[in-house]
């Protein structure tokens, strides 16, 4: 049983569209259904929000101590830098307080990141090692954290929400550069490409791909924006009738 906590164990560098994550896809996908379909249940509204916070704090928790753990902690790679720790701290104190501002701001990136993590995941293990079961439960949680507020809480954005979380998402991309100067470390992938497939493959070289970069999380929010710009449409029609 200790194996799965092991470095050298279940190392596996082809993950991506493997047996194993597609399978993980699909569960994401039954996940997405499910919370969709009960959001109007009395136990989803009274739990789910809870869950999903300690969901994603235990996600962290268990990192940071098994980082510990096999010595692997190193500020070249846990500081809360990453897009997706960003989301996930975010995401936490949005559920935690059912802040809005953050909602809008965490909706875009973190949906936005979280997704594209999930797709080409940027991960040596393969199940079921603990770092596996790590990094798909709090990249599921921070999406489902966001939709959780949109269907069971009613939380909306606006086109302004998009230019807030581009503001927040860059605040955070400067931060990251300026530590990875100093560090040497690759937070938000602000150095170099990571060495798994993902998108930034075709966005070009460094550093042209992180301008490119830049507009591809513009279209993605703007896609992620259209379900409430349709629903709005369609109400104002429904009132004109």
């Amino acid at each position: 049983m200790n194996s799965i906590f092991e470095l050298d164990k279940f190392v596996d560098d082809s993950l991506f569209l493997s047996f194993r994550h597609i399978v993980t896809l699909i569960l994401f996908l039954f996940l997405i259904i499910l919370l969709y379909t009960l959001r109007q249940y009395y136990q989803i509204k009274k739990y789910g929000r809870w869950t999903l916070f300690f969901s994603l704090a235990f996600s962290e928790i268990s990192l940071l101590l098994w980082s510990s753990s096999v010595d692997q902690w190193h500020i070249r790679y846990n500081l809360p830098l990453h897009l997706c720790t960003i989301s996930l701290y975010l995401s936490m104190y949005m559920l935690a307080f059912k802040s809005y501002f953050v909602f809008e701001v965490v909706y875009f990136f973190g949906i936005g990141g979280a997704l594209q993590a999930i797709i080409t995941p940027d991960l040596f293990y393969t199940f079921p090692h603990f770092r596996f079961f790590h990094f798909f439960i709090a990249h599921f949680a921070i999406i489902l954290a966001s939709l959780y507020m949109v269907w069971v809480e009613k939380f909306t954005v606006t086109l302004k929400s998009i230019i807030k979380s581009m503001l927040v998402l860059n605040t955070f991309a400067i931060i990251a550069f300026f530590i990875n100067k100093v560090t040497g470390a690759n937070y938000m992938f602000l150095s170099r490409k990571p060495p798994n497939i993902s998108i930034l493959d075709y966005l070009g070289p460094y550093p042209w791909y992180i301008f490119s970069l830049e507009l591809v999380a513009l279209l993605m929010f703007l896609l992620l924006y259209l379900p409430f710009f349709i629903k709005k449409k369609l109400a104002k029609k429904v009132k004109t009738f």
